[in-house]
């Protein structure tokens, strides 16, 4: 019975690292379901080359696991998979090794991402994947000598000596399956779980008193209040770094950072105007960094709509073109390489539009990879890419047709064809065909599912069931209401940020760029009202009319007396 005690024992070193890291975390419950999907597949790959001795590829899929998603995951993943799939193979004594060995691959992986920041090419991953394969075989060879012998020094090398072919066909298999699909699953759960990444906060006093101020204004007549719009909701979530996260106070990064900035661009603020504490939002952006291609695309679009040159960036971007004019033969990044070559001025080059076309697929849609699935967000970045192309419009039509014919009924789209509809996919839906010169009932309902989807405080939810990385949504939507394909120009005359006086950047509309609430296409507010209201974060540096500070008090006072009785 020793095994089955070892096999609960690492099960239940799964089931503590599910719970630390679910309480640590406190994920998207979609986010869960990833990885006991993940576990699944892994158990299924097992068994579905059960007719070929140690030619797997679960050591591969929970590495790759470990390495998108964490240690705590894909350390559940692995140590899933092997209990799970041995109820296929029959449990005994090899299951905690096996379970234990697969858990360690998971936590091997998430430290591959850590070593790598998250960046490996496709032969480094399937060396790894190959390097660990073997040590999995080795360690169940040891697992064995433990188990059904004398635990000799020469019944060990009589295990491991006859396991060696063994582990390298294991190894071999790994190196295989890693080169087929190591790079296009890894970006795939990376996608899906950053699209579900969920900021957990606890609220503090302040917080509170903020919240029943705003319940006051959401409460008083539409001519009492300001307006709320998604660039005002952008402006009020700006840290004190001067960059973004994926939700009001979490930590900024590149990635929302310049996502905001374009948002705001679209709506006409320049991102060297918006600033917090003396810190703007493009300094944030320039001093973020350009570690990958993608940052280095986004930075050129940034750069370029705030009416800044990207001289040295556009050298890099032109640099990773490769000689068959795609940018790591991924449809992603070629087509915002063209968007930022364009915004830079440079044309880019024949063989690069060229290559974009042909990787068009047989419905009409583009994927985000070679021979990947046509998706709605890649199709319509497509479009924006090829618009203006001379000779792609061919390629134009059958892409407008494919994105079209992804509309739902609620008039928004989903990311592959028969999903659920939501704001990033139906916003760049709208772009795409924007960018192609569509502008009938098909853009309009899908403007009007984002609408649909404006929250109180005038951020945009994800959809109409979700609500997560509320600021990464609101500006990729707001290009979309603003009508505004990428490349966005600049949205007002340069103005140096570090010469300007203070009252050029301070968060309060700039008098040289039109105001949000005044962009075709945004959420339509009456003329009168000039800015939006201020977040309670921002209220001490804002005049609010004298009708919502009179609710807020009367919100307070109504919180008070009610307090002791337990009304409140």
């Amino acid at each position: 019975m020793s095994w089955q005690l070892g096999a609960f024992a690492i099960l239940g070193l799964a089931l503590a690292a599910g719970f630390a890291w679910y309480e640590r975390t406190r994920p998207d419950a979609r986010i869960v379901a990833l990885v006991a999907t993940l576990a699944a597949l892994a158990a299924l790959g097992r068994i579905a080359f059960a007719a070929l001795p140690n030619v797997k590829p679960t050591t591969d899929i929970v590495l790759i696991s470990g390495y998108a998603l964490g240690g705590a995951p894909g350390f559940v993943v692995g140590a899933l998979a092997g209990l799970t799939s041995n109820f296929f193979f029959g449990q005994g004594p090899w299951t905690p090794w096996q379970m234990a060995a697969w858990g360690v691959t998971g936590l091997i992986g998430a430290g591959l991402a850590t070593s790598t920041r998250g960046r490996i090419r496709r032969w480094p991953l399937a060396l790894a994947c190959a390097l660990v394969g073997f040590a999995f075989a080795a360690v169940q060879d040891i697992g064995d000598w433990v188990t059904f012998s004398d635990h000799s020094g020469t019944q060990l090398g009589v295990y491991v000596g006859k396991g060696v072919g063994f582990d390298l066909i294991h190894a071999g298999g790994c190196l295989v399956f890693a080169l087929a699909f190591g790079p296009a699953l890894t970006r795939s759960i990376a996608r899906f779980a950053q699209r579900l990444k969920v900021a957990w906060r606890t609220l503090d006093r302040a917080v509170v008193g903020g919240l029943l101020i705003a319940c006051a204004v959401a409460l008083a007549p539409p001519s009492a209040r300001g307006a709320a719009t998604p660039a005002g909701y952008l402006l009020a979530s700006q840290n004190r770094d001067g960059g973004f996260g994926p939700a009001p106070g979490t930590a900024s990064s590149g990635l929302y950072s310049g996502w905001v900035a374009l948002g705001l661009a679209a709506a006409g603020r320049a991102p060297q105007t918006v600033s917090r504490g003396g810190a703007s939002l493009l300094a944030y952006v320039r001093g973020s960094g350009a570690a990958d291609v993608g940052a280095v695309e986004r930075s050129i679009l940034v750069l370029r709509a705030a009416g800044m040159p990207a001289g040295g960036l556009v050298a890099r971007l032109e640099a990773a073109v490769r000689g068959d004019g795609s940018v790591q033969e991924l449809v992603d990044h070629t087509s915002f390489a063209i968007l930022a070559l364009r915004a830079a001025g440079v044309a880019p080059s024949h063989r690069t539009i060229a290559w974009l076309v042909r990787q068009q697929n047989d419905d009409g849609g583009f994927g985000f990879a070679l021979g990947a699935a046509s998706d709605v967000d890649d199709t319509g970045s497509v479009l924006e890419a090829l618009a203006g192309s001379p000779g792609a419009g061919r390629a134009r039509g059958r892409a407008v047709a494919f994105v079209r014919g992804q509309q739902n009924r609620d008039g928004g789209f989903p990311a592959g064809a028969g999903g659920d509809s939501n704001a990033q996919s139906t916003a760049w839906a709208a772009q795409g065909l924007l960018a192609a010169g569509e502008s009938g009932a098909t853009v309009s309902r899908a403007l009007a599912y984002l609408r649909a989807l404006s929250a109180g405080d005038g951020h945009v939810r994800y959809s109409r069931d979700a609500d997560q990385t509320p600021v990464w949504v609101t500006a990729q939507a707001l290009m979309a209401l603003a009508r505004k394909p990428l490349p966005i120009v600049p949205a007002a005359p340069v103005v140096d940020h570090r010469a300007a006086p203070r009252a050029a950047v301070h968060l309060a509309p700039s008098a040289a760029a039109p105001h949000p609430l005044a962009v075709a296409g945004a959420i339509h507010l009456p003329r009168e009202h000039k800015a939006p209201a201020p977040s309670p974060r921002t209220a001490a540096r804002t005049r609010a009319p004298a009708l919502i500070d009179l609710a807020g008090a009367a919100a307070l006072a109504t919180a008070l007396l009610l307090a002791p009785v337990g009304a409140g």
